[in-house]
């Protein structure tokens, strides 16, 4: 998937970029704004793939947003004059959409984004991911979660809570739960609920449809009731 974020000043004209960014399958609408200046605030915490920027903006144009944000993620612009075309490109935009542009553009674009990305990322040398332990944003620090001490994550939209083990209070991360589900190792982790992640070797009781943990509950909902079954099947005496 490749996180997008489409900046443009026109309510109307972000709304139906946001419309073909969230029907393209190989696209994640990450988020979207009314200006550069809140734009760069958010890249200082946040990485993205690709972004859909306006030009003609007040404040800050989308070709000053793009030299001021220098080595960053690929950019397709938008706007209603061509004039900005050349210039467009002599800052190595992806693509360049004339407004009103249909989808049928809006796609070939986002393809044409989705090959350089692809490129890139097989040229950098290969890491394979470890089964010990994964780095979580929080409160402005990055912390190492190992993947032993965690008993269960909750999903909250735009973020997620991580209890582990011997701490008081959950840590918080902006994330979302599919995100972090595809850094964990299967073996040990499973989808409980749309809305929860258990740690398979730190569960001691299950109580009606339920995983116990201290004082809380987890609810093991009908879409992976069956998966969960199986794994108890595995371990049953």
């Amino acid at each position: 998937m490749i996180r997008a974020i489409a900046i443009d000043d026109e309510p109307l004209a972000l709304k139906l970029i946001s419309g073909y960014i969230t029907k393209t399958p190989f696209l994640e609408l990450a988020n979207t704004f009314d200006n550069p200046l809140s734009t760069l605030e958010y890249l200082e915490k946040e990485s993205v793939d690709l972004i859909f920027a306006d030009i003609q903006m007040p404040d800050l144009s989308g070709t000053e947003f793009v030299r001021i944000m220098d080595q960053g993620p690929k950019v397709i612009f938008t706007t209603a004059y061509e004039r900005y075309a050349i210039e467009g490109f002599k800052l190595n935009a992806v693509d360049y959409l004339l407004k009103p542009f249909s989808y049928e553009e809006f796609l070939i674009a986002s393809q044409k984004a989705m090959k350089l990305i692809e490129l890139e990322q097989k040229a950098l040398p290969q890491i394979e991911a470890n089964n010990e332990f994964l780095f979580l944003k929080s409160e402005y620090k990055i912390r190492r979660i190992n993947f032993n001490d965690i008993l269960y994550i909750e999903g909250l939209k735009d973020y997620i809570k991580v209890f582990v083990k011997n701490e008081d209070k959950p840590i918080l991360s902006i994330s979302t739960l599919k995100m972090v589900e595809s850094k964990l190792p299967a073996k040990y982790f499973m989808r409980v609920h749309r809305s929860f992640i258990v740690n398979l070797n730190k569960i001691d009781t299950i109580e009606r449809s339920r995983i116990v943990f201290g004082k809380e509950y987890i609810p093991i909902s009908e879409q992976y009731k069956d998966s969960f079954q199986e794994f108890l099947d595995r371990n049953f005496l």
